[in-house]
């Protein structure tokens, strides 16, 4: 690979340091705490190569007076002032670490908190096109590993750049002021490591990204494993899972292990280097020790001891730095992702429910394939209308179109005679109930499921009587705690029917003005679904249905028919118009329209 990109490339990871730094304002008073511990901490490393001088000089004389010319201290001889100062600077070395560590962890913590935050509300209002396109594992992965990883670099790196930083600067500062000329033959070698620094820490952020993914695919492999274990179960792929998942834990871990190679070979080589001018400055400070004192030579030699571990640490600083860099590359692409489109300024407290689609085209953002084509029909307040055709033949992507789901940018969708891309979104989707085939339950009592969101809060009566209206109230009640019941992960603890009920509880709890029935009533045994076809009729009255069904009961009361094809609709009328005409529809209606239902998102 050529070395053309590097200056971008840096440019680039610098970009993203700041960007990421600036999520450290909030937290800038508790920040400058952590700098003053830090600052007493680095201090306190040449006092203690300065003790020595002391203790060594005490050795052969005791009595001598450390500070003759200080008032109440003239009397204070080495003997006693030597363990009395080395007490002393412990003390203060600890007040430092103390405010050092701990308000800066208050900072990382923060700044983890205000990271995963930020990304999780960029979830909810992401386009659904971004959900389609990325799995879930890698979703996740970022708010809860990769932000981990960024605040090492935010907080932790600046602790060790501070704290050794100044460590550094300190004993330079002290090694100059007892003898210049040995102290400049040690600079000598800072530009090697500088060198084996840069050379490295390129390395590092790349690996660092192959980590990321790796991690992303552990997350994945697991949390789909988990959601479909039935299935998996029951068609013996436990060996197949357990591969996929060693599979992608033995990537994440081989990865891993050449970051650590890469450090542990670095490490190493530059501890030589260091060391190597170590010995090199023993040699001098016996060749040129002049009229120093054994105690002025320790002293040196301790302090000069002293500066390989927080060179190397400050070394080390780039891995962790170019790790963040990757993580949070990977934390901005997602919050950089424009939100979904809201334009709309129209508000309306309610809407009658009339809707009327005129010449409208959709193709999936990214994609060539015409989804639907030359798309017409309107459905007065009150009316049922259904959509029927084979999987794939666009009903659903229909559906999905009506509370903008995806945006449709040839033709128009009009609610009460108004552009539903005008409406303001949240405003649009209030006077629109949506039930699908694929029923989302959250892990929380049957009541609270049921009056969820904008919900939340309704009248318990309300609730209890949408629950009657979707012939569900006679489970809830045999339920342990009734309405009070936890439903369990996606209502794992209720059964298909159940589920699909409470689901249209919600909606007909929500009494929006236009229904979405998407296959709602699949999951339904006969039985459940001739009374939710009851509640269905006495709840449509007044309201816009919109009926996806394979089921032939579902759509024979309807006032209108549309059979799509391909995207397109091919036929259009009333149950027995369409079943006079001996075409598509009637085709569909011999083979009992129980073709099994499929996402149309494709």
């Amino acid at each position: 690979m050529s070395d053309s990109p590097r200056p971008a490339e840096q440019d680039s990871s610098l970009k993203i340091y700041l960007r990421l730094l600036s999520y450290v304002r909030p937290y800038v008073g508790m920040f400058l705490i952590s700098i003053i511990g830090f600052v007493i901490f680095a201090s306190t490393q040449p006092m203690l190569a300065g003790i020595l001088k002391y203790f060594v000089d005490g050795l052969s004389n005791p009595e001598a007076v450390l500070f003759p010319n200080v008032p109440y201290l003239r009397d204070l001889q080495l003997l006693q002032a030597v363990p009395i100062l080395i007490v002393l600077i412990a003390a203060w070395q600890g007040l430092g670490s103390y405010l050092g560590n701990y308000f800066l962890a208050k900072v990382s913590l923060g700044l983890v908190h205000d990271l995963r935050v930020e990304l999780f509300n960029k979830l909810l209002v992401l386009p659904n096109r971004y959900f389609d396109t990325h799995n879930s594992g890698h979703l996740i992965s970022r708010i809860t590993f990769n932000v981990t990883m960024v605040t090492g670099a935010a907080t932790d790196a600046i602790k060790v750049v501070i704290r050794e930083g100044l460590t550094v600067v300190f004993l330079f500062i002290y090694l100059i002021w007892m003898n210049w000329q040995l102290t400049l033959v040690m600079l000598a070698i800072l530009p090697l490591i500088a060198v084996m620094v840069g050379s490295t820490s390129k390395k590092f952020r790349k690996q660092s990204k192959k980590i990321q993914v790796a991690m992303g695919d552990v997350t994945h492999v697991a949390s789909e494993t988990i959601q479909g274990y039935r299935v998996v179960r029951s068609f013996g792929g436990e060996g197949y899972e357990q591969n996929r998942f060693d599979k992608a834990s033995q990537g994440n871990t081989d990865k891993q292990l050449r970051m650590t190679k890469t450090g542990a070979i670095y490490t190493p080589m530059l501890q030589l280097v260091i060391y190597t001018a170590m010995a090199v400055l023993m040699f001098l400070v016996l060749y040129m020790r002049g009229d120093a004192t054994a105690g002025d030579l320790v002293a040196y030699i301790t302090a000069a001891g002293l500066l390989p571990k927080p060179i190397r640490q400050l070394s080390e600083v780039s891995s962790t730095v170019q790790k963040g860099v990757a993580g949070a590359e990977s934390i901005f692409e997602q919050l950089d992702v424009a939100p979904e489109l809201d334009t709309g300024t129209v508000e309306r407290e309610r809407v009658g429910g009339s809707l009327e689609v005129r010449n409208l085209n959709f193709t999936y953002p990214g994609t060539d394939r015409q989804v639907l084509s030359d798309i017409n029909f309107t459905a007065k307040p009150g009316q049922m209308i259904a959509l029927v055709g084979r999987s794939g033949s666009g009903k659903s992507t229909l559906a999905g179109l009506i509370p903008r789901f995806y945006h449709h940018n040839q033709g128009e969708v009009l609610l009460d005679g108004v552009e539903i891309a005008d409406y303001q979104l949240r405003n649009l989707r209030r006077h629109i109930a949506l039930v699908t085939q694929s029923v989302t339950l959250f892990n929380d009592s049957v009541a609270n499921n049921i009056a969820y969101g904008d919900l939340a809060g309704a009248p318990r009566e309300d609730v209890v009587a949408a629950a009657a209206d979707a012939y569900a109230k006679e489970f809830i009640d045999r339920l342990p705690e009734g309405f009070d019941t936890q439903v369990g992960e996606n209502g794992v603890l209720l059964s298909g029917g159940q589920r699909q009920r409470l689901a249209i509880a919600r909606a007909l709890l929500k009494n929006a003005p236009v229904l979405i029935l998407d296959e709602a009533t699949s999951a339904l045994d006969t039985e459940s679904e001739r009374h939710i076809q009851a509640a269905l009729d006495h709840v449509m009255k007044g309201r816009t249905t919109l009926v996806i069904a394979h089921r032939l009961s579902t759509i024979e009361k309807a006032d209108q028919i549309l059979v799509m094809d391909q995207g397109r609709i091919v036929e259009r009328g009333t149950h027995a118009q369409l079943l006079a005409q001996n075409g598509y529809y009637a085709r569909l209606h011999a083979m009992g329209l129980d073709e099994p239902a499929k996402t149309d998102i494709t």
